[in-house]
């Protein structure tokens, strides 16, 4: 069946619709300019001071303890409704050095400096400002019905995810143990999906990643005369070459896929200078934490023995620039989760994603400090919901979700462009799944008083 024929099916029968339509009808207007302000003023990651503070008003307004820099940048908001679990909701708040070529009325045109110094442009490519607007349209949603929910609600606005520190800065920052454990973590994410669907995969559903930087140390000198140097873009040359060969060479073909993709190579800036220094940044990506360990130490090995048979005067530098693991949903709360959205949106608007390529620090929310498994205290779930107007899926070419989602902007994209249509439906997937983990009145059985739910 085309993926346009499930989004036209009615959508199942349940109590809570009608009040929810309400609420929505009041709050979208406000949510939408929310939404756009955001998409035309973003952040780069460490920088969202402004976007903080947005998120932080809009949470204080509504009746939330709000305390703000958690992480440097981050926002913490609770709101604390009787005995119960603790919820936590997450979304992140930083755009990426993309020139957005959207042509949106909001589209972006704002350029900063980077933590380099370089002057770049700022575009929301990820979608990370329809979570936050998510994130706080379900915090007024769920702070309007208090008289139907029990428990406590811990709404974060995350930091730096796109450079894979913010989730590391807040609980650096102490954030457990500065606003309780959390009995269960959330977060979705938009994508290139049509609006109505829901992707999910149990267990580990997004594979770990880092990023590191190799400097390699040559002696420079001029071009004419390369016997007088020791050149370190040959070196640089022949490392990216012989770093394909760990995945081809040196891996069990069992043990799943994994890359090194080398994104950034620096080295000189005048054609008759050979240079000091060349330097290297990858990306590594792997299905396991303990792969991601054995291709970092494989790097390593290469980078130096390259750096030695090149007769550098010193060893090079390697740094882990970020990292986070596999993320890895929780088998009891992700199958509660998928029964609430199953239940609202419908069995046939779900579907399952497998375990994608993509990162995200959110790993870190589980509270542990290191790799082993054994010190994991949250359960976490994590899903995605698609962005992607009816109108623009039915134009891209293909029958099938992969064949269309092929052909369309996906995130990072310069022409990533969520609809606003999505925003309603983010609200609902996070709201529904947070009523999933809250301790609720009244039962799921009884429907709520009219005009007492969601308003």
């Amino acid at each position: 069946m085309e993926v346009t024929e499930t989004l036209q099916r009615t959508e199942p029968a349940h109590a809570w619709r009608p009040h929810l339509t309400t609420a929505h009808e009041q709050l979208a207007p406000r949510l939408e300019a929310f939404y756009r302000d955001l998409h035309e003023h973003p952040e780069l990651s460490m920088q969202e001071h402004r976007t903080a503070a947005k998120v932080a008003k809009w949470l204080e307004d509504i009746g939330y303890e709000v305390t703000s820099g958690v992480g440097r940048t981050g926002v913490v908001g609770i709101l604390r409704n009787g005995p119960g679990p603790t919820v936590l909701l997450r979304a992140d708040m930083d755009g990426l050095p993309v020139e957005e070529k959207t042509g949106r009325p909001d589209a972006s045109h704002v350029t900063v400096k980077d933590a380099q110094g370089h002057t770049v442009p700022v575009m929301h490519a990820c979608g990370h400002d329809v979570h936050l607007t998510c994130l706080v349209g379900v915090a007024e949603l769920l702070a309007s019905s208090r008289n139907h929910w029990r428990g406590t609600l811990m709404m974060v606005a995350q930091p730096a995810e796109e450079t894979l520190q913010g989730a590391r800065a807040m609980m650096d920052d102490g954030l457990y143990a500065r606003f309780g454990t959390p009995t269960v973590a959330l977060a979705q994410h938009v994508g290139p999906m049509p609006v109505g669907l829901v992707g999910y995969h149990q267990g580990a559903s997004m594979m770990a990643s880092a990023s590191v930087r190799v400097r390699i140390h040559g002696k420079g000198g001029h071009a004419s005369r390369p016997q007088s140097t020791v050149d370190p873009v040959v070196i640089a040359a022949y490392l990216v070459t012989r770093l394909q060969t760990i995945v081809s060479r040196e891996l069990d073909l069992t043990q799943g896929g994994a890359v090194i993709s080398v994104g950034s190579l620096h080295a000189g800036s005048r054609a008759n200078v050979i240079p000091d220094e060349a330097v290297l940044e990858m990306s590594v990506r792997t299905p396991t934490d303990a792969l991601q360990g054995q291709l970092i130490e494989a790097i390593s090995r290469m980078a130096r023995a390259e750096c030695e048979a090149g007769r550098t005067p010193r060893p090079p530098d390697i740094e882990v620039i970020s990292r986070t693991r596999v993320m890895v949903n929780d088998d009891s709360y992700s199958r509660r989760v998928r029964a609430a959205h199953a239940a609202w949106f419908g069995e046939g608007h779900l579907v399952d994603t497998g375990m994608v390529s993509g990162s995200e620090d959110f790993p870190y929310f589980d509270g542990r400090t290191s790799n082993d498994a054994s010190k994991a205290k949250v359960p976490l779930v994590y899903w995605y919901f698609g962005g992607t107007s009816h109108d623009a899926w039915k134009r891209a070419p293909g029958k099938t979700l992969w064949e269309k989602l092929q052909s369309l902007p996906s995130n990072h994209s310069p022409y990533f462009n969520p609809s606003p249509d999505c925003l309603r439906f983010g609200c609902e997937s996070l709201l529904m799944a947070a009523l999933a983990c809250l301790d609720e009145e009244p039962k799921a059985e009884q429907a709520p008083e009219a005009g007492k739910r969601l308003h």
